[in-house]
């Protein structure tokens, strides 16, 4: 299976987790960390659950009832034929489902995630290799500075001073060039550095 990466807005959705065991609790950690409101059902939980800040622990066993206001769901216990179940009544009300140990019954696949503040990278394989995903995860992850997170908030402030100076045809490049001086120096440039290197770009393409 390969599927087409889809980015979905999170905030303030209510998104139910089935299961308490340890892949339930790992994809209940990353999904806290994009903004919904986080229901993790079932009647025992592991101690990684007991202490995820923001989960909300629902102690009891998945009753259909739970799926109302959901707007995504995971189905994450060691039960095939629950796991089945769940899959089954969110496909009925058309909520996007993900199932641990089956992504044929599954509506979409949760990728190995990486995080650098606004910069999200989903990897998956289809459901072909998990391990390889994670690894890919890992590799990513060693990679990307820790810098990346506060030069990507700075880029953004600096869109609309390109806007003002440039015309459309050169912000892309010119939006690199940023990029690419930050990454060198390990982080934001300051003002000045900013309107030397404008000055040198705008020499360079602007009649």
């Amino acid at each position: 299976m390969v599927c087409f990466p889809l980015f979905v807005d999170l905030n303030d959705k209510t998104v139910l987790v089935v299961g308490g065991g340890p892949v339930a609790a790992r994809k209940a950690r990353v999904l806290l960390d994009y903004g919904p409101r986080v229901l993790v059902c079932a009647p025992r939980v592991v101690p990684e659950l007991e202490q995820l800040s923001g989960a909300e622990l629902l102690r009891q066993p998945f009753v259909p009832e739970l799926l109302e206001g959901v707007s995504l769901a995971v189905a994450a216990t060691d039960d095939r034929v629950l796991n089945r179940t769940v899959a089954q009544l969110c496909r009925e009300r058309s909520i996007p489902v993900n199932v641990a140990d089956s992504r044929e019954e599954s509506t979409f696949l949760f990728p190995a995630v990486v995080r650098r503040g606004r910069l999200s990278v989903g990897i998956s394989t289809g459901g072909a290799s998990p391990a390889a995903a994670a690894h890919v995860r890992r590799t990513l992850e060693e990679q990307l500075p820790e810098s990346l997170e506060p030069i990507l908030d700075w880029l953004e402030e600096q869109r609309e001073a390109g806007k003002d100076a440039l015309p459309p045809s050169r912000r892309r490049r010119w939006f690199s060039r940023l990029l690419s001086a930050a990454l060198e120096k390990g982080r934001p440039l300051t003002s000045k550095e900013t309107e030397s290197l404008l000055r040198q770009f705008c020499e360079e393409v602007l009649p």
